[in-house]
């Protein structure tokens, strides 16, 4: 592959990064916004404290949620590198610059007034898929989101979990100002269902397969295997028990998102292959995800 492909499909990757983080905001924004804040219903993370002032004290989301982010982002640069700080930067400014549009847009008007439960479910599926949207691209929203990430780094916690023990005692200061009980169940409904959204948008961002392929045209599906979807392609030397002859069996691992591309391999070069798919726990390794251990003091 030659430097200038090599380029070319990062800047399309990098491209498509924050296509998805700025999709993924506005879907965010659209759930606190519209479905969430008009409905006195609290959410976890800096939005959830935005919330909180602004109900408290009547400064507008955007300028607190703004404020808070750019101090917790000085502090996350060292950790997290500056490449998830330049997306999660992008993601703030994006969804700051959102929430000022849609709620001039939106002002005195509010969805589901009177079905608190139903804006909850709605809300929090538009705030868990926006979110998880930003971290599957290696962004986030800020927040707690940022408190996520540095956890996940170096332990096997998946994120939803870590932030949804971020934001309990969020959601439950919101009585202090809301007084209401009620409203503070509703915000727990926000929180569960928010992490479930997240995970399930991450973990098939992430999921991967692997392919068992037995063809008498192995080698040139392998080679196709290594040009595009650019996946290495393992020989295994097996007999058959029936027949009693050798072949040779192509393992492969990839992305569930390269699947339809692997399968038109296959069928191009030998449509009578014997191919068997499934799904894996996980994969560590170049191209797929990075080892988590935790390290013991004193070893």
């Amino acid at each position: 592959m030659t430097l200038e492909k090599i380029n070319r499909r990062s800047a399309w990757k990098e491209a498509r990064d924050y296509a998805f983080i700025i999709i993924g905001m506005l879907f965010y924004c659209v759930g606190w916004t519209i479905f969430l804040l008009p409905n006195d219903i609290s959410t976890g993370g800096v939005a959830g404290i935005s919330s909180i002032l602004y109900w408290g004290t009547g400064i507008p989301v955007q300028w607190s949620y703004f404020v808070i982010n750019a101090v917790l982002l000085a502090f996350a640069l060292r950790i997290l590198g500056r490449k998830f700080c330049i997306k999660t930067i992008v993601a703030v400014v994006t969804l700051t610059a959102l929430i000022s549009v849609v709620s001039e847009l939106t002002k005195g008007s509010s969805l589901l007034h009177d079905q608190p439960f139903m804006a909850a479910v709605i809300g929090a599926a538009f705030c868990g898929t926006g979110v998880g949207m930003g971290l599957s691209v290696g962004g986030s929203t800020g927040g707690t989101d940022i408190i996520a990430a540095i956890v996940n780094k170096y332990r096997d916690i998946t994120l939803g979990r870590v932030i949804l023990i971020c934001d309990v005692i969020i959601i439950s200061s919101s009585y202090l100002v809301l007084k209401d009980w009620e409203k503070v169940i509703y915000g727990y409904v926000v929180l569960y269902i928010t992490a479930f959204c997240i995970d399930q948008v991450v973990n098939s961002a992430r999921q991967s397969v692997q392919f068992f392929i037995i063809s008498e045209r192995y080698e040139e599906i392998g080679h196709r295997i290594n040009r595009d979807p650019h996946r290495g392609c393992t020989v295994i030397n097996a007999t058959g028990f029936y027949s009693g002859h050798d072949v040779k069996v192509l393992f492969v691992l990839a992305k569930k998102r390269e699947s339809v591309r692997i399968f038109e391999i296959i069928n191009e070069e030998d449509p009578h292959a014997f191919v068997s798919q499934s799904a894996v726990i996980g994969v560590y390794g170049e191209g797929f995800d990075r080892f988590k251990v935790r390290r013991h003091k004193g070893l």
